[in-house]
């Protein structure tokens, strides 16, 4: 198995399109779990999705799109934070 390909995910858009993300960390927040994601094909922002459970049958998680602005930063932050030394991040103006 190529490592390089090892962090690689493929979830479905709102419109039953694959899309490929590369995932980047798990963060806990709030007594809650987000997967940060770095789409396949982009401009370089992260996608932040909240874990919502695990299908049992298929083992599969459920990812949820995260709507509070204030949770999102959050997140994001804790991400930046562990993430520091190994990613140039641009603050926005």
């Amino acid at each position: 198995m190529d490592e390089n390909l090892s962090n690689m995910i493929t979830l479905n858009d709102e419109s039953g399109n694959p899309v490929r993300f590369e995932f980047l960390d798990l963060v806990e927040y709030d007594e809650e779990e987000y997967v940060v994601l770095l789409p396949e094909e982009g401009d370089g922002e992260v996608v932040i999705l909240r874990v919502d459970h695990t299908d049992p049958d298929s083992e599969e998680e459920i990812y949820t799109g995260v709507q509070d602005d204030e949770t999102l930063e959050a997140v994001f932050n804790i991400f930046k934070e562990k993430f520091k030394e190994q990613f140039d991040f641009l603050d926005e103006a």
